[in-house]
């Protein structure tokens, strides 16, 4: 028999749980009544070093969630439950104070501005330290003091900023900059001469997946004291980025943005048609013909570059409660580059959390970061600028027809019109950034906390490229499709301890970790195919082609998907006594697959040392000293970036195609020696530095003076005996590169009042670079020729070389020694004689070097009232650059086939040689450049949601003083051929931009 008890019994369950619940929210609204009665208020204004009242200041009670904000006269209300309660006041720019409350029912501080201080924490990798520890030549730039302006990539953040940090960057949207930290230390291109990159943490992560407004601090890690913590990828000097992140107890919302307009700063000076034509004459020289002159006027130039319009909006939002903090922000770039159809819009997403549990014993942590851009280029960039100043200004753009104007039996250097080149061969890029990062640190013991992180980056690039039907770089084809999707992914997992104690005068910081990743890399394919029937689908489709032969469908045999694995173990560990005698002392062990059987582990030790000579009791007697340390280290990094796989191994690839029974086969065969002790460069750093600081810190400062060589470099063309090994050349360790130099950093606040401010930062460095040996006792060479720029009748010429003794991006020159009474250019050959026909390869002679001696950054910030002026100069001195570009243009016999610049009105036109590259176009690349003047004016509203709202107006690139006769004396100094001008160069912009930040 069923019994009949359920529903009451549930019911009665029901009943008992929630008077429950009523009777514990009862009570718990009982204590909290009571708390509140048996508490107090407290009451106050929060002022700034003017005595002017600060809005949106979060005042929150120590170790609790009651937080409140002042409005806009500053004023604030809290309430306290006894007198051992702390108030903690926190604002995004001034010190954070904590005050106990005590008695008072009336607490009004003063928040001072937070200027750098010895108590600024640097991060250091792995861990930070504060300022006045430091041994080891470390710099930090915070957010307040980066560059403004149209901003592609956040290292043009630090342009300027840095000493002996060196930044180049184009005027193309889609390159990115050159950077060279203590001048260039290897043979290698790309990423080897980069800096290591690190940002929150992650090693080798993404610079590109940051917006700039969302960067706090960047800390560069310049010696190898410092560096060495990050082993086999760190000889180029560190990076580390560290992210905006929510205060405690703050509530924040913000946006950034400007407009800006950009136009070509300068353009070469070409004939225009009459010009030409009355020159042509001049000489004696026949009309042009109808096809080549059809009575127009056409600056090409005007034609193919443009005014580019850019955006830039930022939003952000963030908290920070009790046990979590947490934030988000979206960032949309689109940058018009001014040579037409050259584009790039990016959109960032940001979003992080992290939870504190068990009395903050455990903090769990996650960042999702997303960049996804579109670029748009031109397919053979280099033909579209350098036709734009060689073609013919005699012809229109255009047919009767609509169709491009080409003149295809014309020879010389302006054969293509440079208006098709851009219009009729685009690429489109996609590319996707994504980096997962999870962290989870607990704090086991007083001073002990472990620190786990799992972090993986995805790199997603599709590439579109379409020669259509009109171009004049794929005639009759019927457009060319060029497709290729490429996934390189990188996993990271690390795991490491710190132990911080002090204990008496002596305080001991240890640092252990293993950290283990995976690169795959170049994942994809591509392809190239053409015969479309018509150019509507573009690219989108190659399965609409109609190849008529396999050499008309290509795959791109450089698409090797490849993994690379990297395992480290490291240590680290910081002593201080007494706050005077520092030590640091850290070893790392790497491991990676990508070198030689033989030399797949290395050790990368570094010890530094520092006295902090201002505690000692004889400095009482000189107050005008109020910081001073003297420091020193050595340590030994390395350089493994830009390596895949299968560096050190026998590879074996696709030939020549041949028959095999009927069928087309490739023919596989060697293309790479084994080379089992191949390994890694290395660089040893020797670094002593001083910090110093006058009249309490109203002037601060550093020198530091290294010598920094590295050792075993690597070059993939030794040759060896085909007898010994499959192939004829292989890839081994040799060379050696010797930098030594000096840095000079000032920090002033010149003027200091209730109402005006004047600080002011110089530094410079000088850099002496040096090739040292390119031979051992196995493989052997006496130079490396490079830079072979090409040109009329100089195909096979070089015009750099490497070669012991000089340094690298030495310029080897026929010698230029003017003209003689024909007006024919002469030159200096091997055996001292003046010649007036093209000289030898042999005849050339060392002709100077593009390595700088000194670069320079002056910045000066103002401050009157609610007013902001800041400019920027920067620049460099003592390299030359090679106007190849100068040379190529200056051919006053062919201005019947292609235009001459003005400057060529003053060449004889007989002269046959005027074209030859020759020290002649040799030119200092010094300059002086107003690289920002920005002024800016804060508004305070008196509305308790908006805590400030500043305007500003920016210009970037002011003006350049130079005697580089080019479009610009800055040249990318990246690479093994650095200060060479030669046709590729996007022009520089001038930018203004008008912007606002606001904070809610």
């Amino acid at each position: 028999m069923e019994k009949n008890y359920t529903p009451i019994s549930r019911f009665s369950s029901q009943f008992h749980w929630k008077g429950i619940f009523s009777l514990i929210l009862l009570v718990l609204l009982s204590v909290s009544a009571f708390a509140q009665q048996t508490g107090r208020i407290v009451k106050g204004t929060v002022l700034d070093e003017a005595n002017g009242a600060l809005p949106g200041v979060t005042v929150r009670v120590k170790g609790t969630s009651t937080a409140v904000s002042t409005n806009q006269d500053g004023e604030y209300s809290i309430r306290v439950n006894n007198a051992q309660d702390v108030l903690v006041f926190i604002m995004l720019g001034t010190v954070t104070q904590e005050i106990p409350v005590g008695s008072r029912t009336n607490i009004s501080p003063v928040l001072k501005a937070n200027s750098k201080t010895l108590n600024d924490v640097v991060v250091i990798g792995y861990g930070s330290s504060n300022k006045k520890d430091l041994t080891g030549a470390v710099v930090s730039i915070g957010s307040e003091d980066f560059n403004q302006g149209v901003l592609v990539s956040p290292a043009q953040l630090l342009q300027g900023k840095v000493a002996g940090l060196n930044v180049t960057k184009s005027g193309d949207p889609n390159k990115q900059p050159s950077t060279t930290l203590r001048g260039p230390s290897t043979f290698r291109t790309g990423a080897a001469q980069e800096p290591f990159y690190v940002i929150d943490g992650v090693p080798g992560a993404s610079i590109d997946l940051l917006a700039p407004a969302d960067i706090e601090t960047i800390d560069i890690l310049k010696d190898a004291s410092s560096t060495a913590i990050y082993g086999s990828r760190a000889s180029n000097g560190v990076i580390i980025v560290t992210t905006k992140k929510s205060k405690a107890g703050q509530a924040r919302l913000s946006y950034s943005g400007y407009g800006a307009v950009e136009n070509v700063s300068k353009t070469y000076d070409m004939l225009t048609a009459p010009e030409l034509r009355k020159y042509l004459a001049d000489n004696g020289q026949a009309p042009l013909t109808a096809l080549d002159d059809d009575g127009s006027d056409t600056d090409w130039q005007k034609l193919v570059e443009r005014t580019g319009y850019s955006q830039n909006h930022n939003v952000s939002y963030g908290g920070s409660g009790q046990a979590s903090d947490y934030g988000a922000s979206v960032n949309y770039l689109n940058n018009e580059g001014i040579l037409k159809n050259t584009s790039l819009k990016r959109t960032i997403v940001r979003g992080y959390i992290n939870q504190r549990f068990f009395n903050d014993r455990l903090k769990l942590g996650v960042t999702v970061s997303n960049s996804s851009s579109n670029s748009g280029d031109v397919y053979s960039q280099t033909t579209a600028l350098s036709n734009m100043l060689f073609f013919l200004p005699t012809v229109s753009p255009f047919n009767a027809d609509g169709s491009y104007k080409e003149n295809y039996l014309r020879t010389g250097s302006g054969t293509r019109n440079p208006l098709s080149v851009v219009d009729n061969n685009l690429v489109k890029i996609k590319n996707e950034k994504t980096l997962i990062n999870g962290t989870a640190q607990v704090n086991i013991l007083d001073g002990l906390k472990f620190t786990a992180s799992l972090s993986t980056q995805k790199d997603q690039s599709n590439n579109n490229t379409y020669l259509n039907s009109q171009s004049g770089l794929a005639r009759n084809a019927n457009g060319v499709a060029i497709r290729s999707e490429v996934l390189n992914t990188t996993k990271i997992a690390e795991g490491y301890f710190n132990y911080d104690k002090t204990f008496g005068k002596h305080s001991m910081k240890l640092l252990a970790g293993y950290s283990w990743q995976e690169d795959k890399t170049t994942d994809g394919f591509g392809l190239q195919t053409q015969g479309f029937t018509n150019d509507q689908l573009g690219a989108n489709n190659p399965a609409l082609s109609n190849p008529t032969g396999l050499s008309q469908l290509t795959l791109d045999q450089t698409l090797v998907a490849s993994t690379l694995r990297l395992i480290s173990f490291y240590g680290r560990a910081q002593y201080n006594f007494n706050e005077k005698y520092l030590l640091n002392a850290s070893l790392r062990r790497d491991g990676s697959s990508a070198f030689g059987l033989n030399s797949r582990w290395g050790y990368f030790p570094a010890a530094s040392v520092g006295w902090r000579i201002i505690s000692e009791d004889f400095m009482k007697s000189v107050p005008a000293i109020s910081d001073l340390k003297l420091r020193a280290g050595w340590g030994k990094s390395g350089n493994s970036l830009g390596f895949n796989a299968f560096s050190s191994l026998l590879v074996y690839g696709a030939g020549s195609k041949f028959y095999n029974n009927g069928l087309i086969s490739n023919a596989i065969g060697p293309v790479r020696n084994e080379n089992p002790n191949l390994k890694w460069e290395a660089t040893a750093t020797s670094n002593i530095g001083v910090d110093f600081g006058l009249f309490k810190n109203r002037i601060t400062g550093s020198v530091d003076y290294y010598i920094k060589k590295t050792s075993d470099l690597i070059y993939d063309q030794y040759a060896v005996s085909t007898t010994q090994y499959p192939t004829n050349v292989i890839t081994a360790n040799v060379g050696k590169i010797k930098n030594s130099g000096i840095e000079v950093t000032l920090n002033a606040v010149a003027v200091k009042t209730p109402t005006f401010s004047w600080t002011t930062s110089p530094n410079i460095s000088h850099n002496k670079n040096v090739v040292e040996a390119l031979s051992d006792a196995i493989y052997k060479i006496d130079y490396i020729q490079t830079a072979q720029l090409g040109g009329k009748g100089q195909s096979g010429n070089y015009s750099q070389i490497i070669q012991p003794g000089e340094p690298l991006g030495t310029f080897k020159l026929w010698n230029y020694a003017g003209k003689n009474a024909a007006g024919i250019s002469t030159y200096v050959n091997a055996a001292g004689q003046t010649i007036a026909s093209q000289p030898l390869t042999t005849d050339m002679k060392i002709a100077g070097n593009a390595q700088p001696k000194y670069i320079y950054g002056w910045n000066n910030s103002f401050n009157y009232k609610k007013w902001d002026l800041n400019f920027l100069f920067r620049g460099v001195l003592g390299n030359k650059i090679l106007n190849a570009t100068a040379a190529g243009l200056n051919t006053p016999a062919d201005a019947k086939l292609q235009n001459v610049p003005r400057s060529s009105l003053t060449e004889s036109f007989a002269d046959v040689n005027a074209y030859l590259i020759s020290d002649r176009y040799l030119e200092s690349g010094s300059y002086l450049r107003l690289d920002n003047a920005t002024l800016g004016y804060t508004i305070k509203p008196k509305s308790p949601t908006i805590k400030a709202i500043r305007l500003y107006f920016s210009a970037n690139n002011v003006f350049v003083i130079t005697k580089y006769s080019g479009i610009d004396p800055e040249i990318d100094m990246g690479g093994a051929t650095p200060g060479i001008d030669n046709n590729n160069f996007y022009p520089k912009t001038r930018t203004l931009s008008f912007g606002v930040n606001a904070s809610f």
